[in-house]
């Protein structure tokens, strides 16, 4: 990799809204970004200095595009792995590695990760077809999940009774202990390749329930010191078990009892860093591209109280985006609007999200609450 930041050609896998916000604190670097995307109309196209519509999941199409940067680096973990692990070879430099990337596409070998090392997770057990599970006979409710290809809620179903099980997935699969939890929370870690680790204050989670997308979030959390300490010990525990050159962010469950337990992990950006743009002194796209480059990582201490909500397509609208709401929600002190340059809109697609900061957690909270009833993506 070059020496300056300035002249490394970095590439980015992926041209979705975390590449675009990314790209947004990499200008103010000079850094020079490559984006390779399936959609000619990707977020990232008018914003990065080279832009290449192709297949991320295609040896050969992630291959050629590679081979002529320094440094390359994921906004989605669904790309081919094989071409990310020759082009390491031939001296391309790959954060998150991509030993890391294949453990974190295939769920199943998630969990057996955790278990391996200790990290508290829900029990659970692996199948390879809806047949199997059906035969295994397991006590009802329990939550099933896609093995691969899951992103955004899609491939996870709650079974509850044998007629839930008729359309199960029929694909390799994981069924985990359905967890009655009190809160979802998670924390992000970046750790560089020197090994220092910082991690970002947790935060809490609302979702929505029809598309299982983060749909709320408050940051810094009002939970007690301890389980904010045990839940940051736990990421970074991960990081440093994976021995990660970037940000991981660690989905976890609070469970009712306030023991804390692992759900997922994302080897980048994530939807639950948004509001550190605003909200904390350095944001998650900055630190991720402290850690990549392994310069020191920035302070990520909380500036004041964020709240961030998702804007998503309206159920029932499929077309141009249209934001009603807009100049009502700008009326209001402290909220910042960040839209992901989609054209089209359609139901639960992530279409932006809006930060709001205040001094007073109550009234940051009101402020989330309007925001949240007043802007309306449609179409």
């Amino acid at each position: 990799m070059k020496s300056s930041i300035s002249e490394t050609r970095l590439g980015i896998l992926g041209g979705g809204q975390l590449g675009r916000m990314f790209i947004q604190e990499a200008i103010n670097y000079n850094i020079s970004i490559s984006i390779l995307d399936p959609d000619p109309n990707a977020p990232c196209k008018n914003i990065c200095d080279s832009f290449e519509v192709g297949s991320l999941g295609d040896y050969q199409t992630v291959y050629d595009w590679g081979k002529n940067l320094d440094l390359i680096t994921i906004e989605i973990e669904k790309v081919n792995i094989d071409a990310l692990e020759d082009l390491e070879k031939e001296g391309v430099v790959v954060y998150p590695q991509p030993r890391i990337i294949r453990l974190i596409q295939d769920k199943g070998l998630q969990k057996q990760f955790f278990k391996e090392n200790d990290i508290p997770t829900a029990p659970f057990q692996l199948f390879s077809s809806r047949e199997q599970l059906a035969n295994a006979n397991l006590n009802f409710p329990y939550i099933q999940k896609l093995r691969k290809d899951g992103y955004d809620g899609k491939g996870v179903m709650k079974i509850a009774n044998y007629a839930d099980l008729e359309n199960a997935f029929d694909a390799p699969n994981l069924v985990e202990q359905l967890i009655d939890f009190e809160k979802e929370i998670a924390v992000i870690v970046a750790r560089n390749a020197d090994g220092e680790m910082k991690t970002f204050p947790m935060v809490e989670m609302d979702f929505n329930p029809q598309a299982n997308l983060v749909e709320f979030l408050i940051s810094p959390s009002t939970y007690s010191f301890e389980i904010q300490q045990k839940a940051e010990d736990i990421a970074k525990n991960i990081a440093s078990s994976l021995s990660i050159v970037g940000i991981l962010a660690v989905e976890m469950f609070l469970t009712k009892d306030h023991q804390i337990l692992v759900n997922e992990l994302a080897p980048r950006p994530h939807n639950s860093g948004h509001q550190t743009i605003e909200g904390n002194y350095t944001s998650q796209f900055g630190q991720h591209l402290r850690a990549i480059f392994n310069l020191p990582l920035g302070d990520t201490r909380s500036i004041t109280n964020a709240i961030m909500v998702n804007l998503l397509g309206e159920k029932g609208y499929e077309g141009i985006a249209e934001y009603e709401g807009l100049e009502d929600i700008l009326e209001k002190d402290g909220v910042y609007v960040h839209l992901y340059g989609k054209k089209y809109t359609k139901p639960f697609r992530k279409m932006g999200h809006v930060t709001i900061i205040d001094e007073d957690r109550n009234s940051a909270i009101e402020k989330a609450k309007f925001v949240k009833e007043t802007i309306k993506v449609k179409a």
